[in-house]
């Protein structure tokens, strides 16, 4: 399955690795399954089958929730390992963060096909930011994935394939300037259509980079993330996308393949809309407990000093040198996919800033982290293992 993992660029003068807000989510496509699964699939589903996007993302759920070795036996309990933090003021677990990188990243297989490694596509762009969908599609492809779609706005889309030609760029969304009073229902029609034509093929979808305000083109997204929806295809919501379903809660509502990334500012907004009340940092894991479930089945990344992530049942703090965690242990049957790719996404942008800070120091900037993704990957999980 391709499952968004995804953080913000980290600032590595905090301690652990920080952030400078508003720069860039990585997407990276977390998929695959053993050898011998795949040889079993190959011969009784057929290759078409097993090629397509529906049959990775259920074979990478069943990868997840019940994994194997490549004997075929059960993998063992310490591959994803947590560990007790009696100090926390709620059920927080940690995980083994490294061990979950090397558990969902797929190894290299000569027998696979352009497309089978990850297909992923950003939705955002505008003429005013062009820099943030960008910066997630190409860190998609950093970290292994195939194919990294953009569909952005006209005046967006020569900019952002100027930058990389590695992009597929979908120049066809519309803001409010440059479509009439009486157009905006066809046109909104036609985008659907357009966006909907790539749609299955996608294994993962990043809503609101670059996005902006402009209202016609938010019930463009809308429309859009209501279709991904109908079709189950995981979405990552960050920037704009979340002051997008902050004022549409149903567009998230009830979907577990929805992973929600909030900065402190979008995370009190979310707050204050859904549970009618300040931000409690004394009390944090449960508030995000409570976000989770009062919103139903989505999975929040809440982004700080240390990661703090749920789906509504467990709370998950994600440190970039720190593995604590409460006094039961859940085991990997029991975790949430979308909560591993919220860990894996976590720990590779940290790694990865604290290398890009050690070459540039001050004059470090997202493309100097995104140098270095392919590099943290590496280190925790070599071609060669």
């Amino acid at each position: 399955m391709g499952l968004a993992a995804v953080a913000r660029r980290r600032n590595p003068r905090e301690e652990g690795g920080g952030r400078r807000e508003g720069l860039n989510v990585s997407a990276l496509s977390v998929f695959g399954a053993c050898p011998h699964a795949w040889r079993h699939h190959l011969q009784h589903r057929g290759r078409m089958w097993a090629a397509s996007p529906a049959f990775r993302r259920q074979l990478f759920l069943l990868r997840s929730l019940a994994p194997t070795c490549a004997d075929g036996g059960r993998a063992s309990s310490s591959s994803l390992q947590v560990h007790a933090m009696s100090a926390a003021p709620g059920p927080v677990y940690e995980a083994d963060v490294e061990a979950v990188v090397r558990r969902i990243t797929p190894p290299l297989d000569r027998a696979r096909h352009k497309g089978q490694a990850g297909k992923i596509a950003v939705i955002g762009g505008c003429r005013e930011y062009t820099g943030a969908p960008y910066f997630a599609a190409i860190s998609a492809l950093k970290v292994g994935a195939d194919l990294s779609h953009v569909f952005c706005t006209k005046d967006a889309a020569t900019v952002i394939k100027s930058y990389s030609p590695e992009l597929i760029v979908h120049p066809i969304l519309e803001e409010s300037y440059s479509v009439r009073e009486d157009e905006r229902e066809s046109v909104s029609s036609t985008i659907l259509t357009e966006v909907a034509k790539w749609m299955e093929r996608f294994d993962c979808i990043v809503v609101g980079l670059g996005l902006g305000r402009d209202s016609f083109l938010m019930d463009c997204v809308s429309n859009i993330m209501k279709h991904a929806r109908q079709a189950n295809i995981p979405v990552v919501v960050d920037g704009d996308g979340l002051f997008l379903i902050t004022n549409n809660i149903g567009l998230v509502e009830d979907n577990s393949l929805a992973i929600l990334t909030p900065n402190v500012y979008e995370y009190k907004r979310l707050v204050q809309k859904v549970l009618n009340c300040e931000v409690n940092e004394e009390n944090a894991s449960e508030q995000l407990t409570a976000l989770c479930q009062k919103i139903g089945g989505v999975t929040i990344m809440r982004k700080g000093k240390a990661d703090l992530i749920s789906d509504g049942k467990k709370v998950f703090s994600s440190w970039a040198r720190h593995f604590l965690l409460s006094n039961e242990q859940p085991t990997e049957k029991s975790v949430n996919p979308m909560i591993l790719g919220c860990i894996a996404g976590s720990l590779l942008l940290r790694k990865a800033a604290s290398l890009g800070f050690e070459k540039n120091k001050r004059s470090t900037v997202t493309t100097d982290i995104i140098e270095f993704l392919g590099q943290s990957l590496e280190d925790i999980c070599p071609v060669g293992r």
